[in-house]
């Protein structure tokens, strides 16, 4: 069993992770040209905060609110297989998504496993135009061919190391840590 060691490396602090999602918003500004057709999706836990972030500094700069939801993809997931995550029911978007540009956001893309079960959420709820992917972390190593349209940040990093973010919604602080895995006694 592998356990998380001590060691930790801060890779991002409050003012770079502000910065990177300042720099995202504005990439979907001028990607999408404008925003009147989109519709921003967070994945379930630290994404929805990334979403809500992203949308209060487009209203800033463009003054328009892009609807913001929480999508828990649990229940699509193919590597999660505890009987504690067996959900019989798909969670109702409260938004409609038909021939929308969806944008979904989550904190760290790594294997891709999470993504793949967000769009297949999303496509049992209707038919987006497009679907675009923000995440504040890339550190490679995809299981699955899915690439992000945003990213603040690309970590090269080796499959023995941890990548966790903090934020102050949910964690108190807002901060990148990088951290080896050691084998447990």
């Amino acid at each position: 069993m592998l356990m998380v060691t001590e060691a930790r490396h801060e890779l991002m602090d409050e003012t770079s992770i502000r910065r990177a999602l300042t720099r995202i918003a504005h990439e979907i500004l001028e990607k999408n040209k404008g925003i009147e057709d989109c519709i921003f999706i967070g994945i379930r836990t630290r994404g929805i905060y990334l979403a809500e972030r992203i949308a209060e500094r487009i209203k800033e700069i463009e003054g328009y609110q892009v609807p913001v939801v929480e999508l828990d993809v649990t229940r699509y997931r193919d590597d999660l297989f505890d009987a504690k995550h067996a959900v019989t029911d798909a969670e109702v978007l409260s938004i409609d998504i038909n021939d929308k540009i969806v944008i979904l956001f989550d904190d760290v893309l790594y294997t891709g496993r999470t993504v793949r079960a967000a769009m297949d959420a999303l496509i049992d709820q209707g038919r987006p135009r497009m679907i675009q992917l923000a995440v504040l972390v890339d550190r490679g190593h995809r299981e699955l061919p899915i690439r992000a349209d945003y990213v603040g940040k690309n970590i090269p990093s080796s499959k023995q190391e941890q990548i966790t973010v903090k934020l102050e919604e949910k964690d108190g602080i807002d901060q990148v840590v990088i951290q080896q895995r050691g084998k447990q006694a």
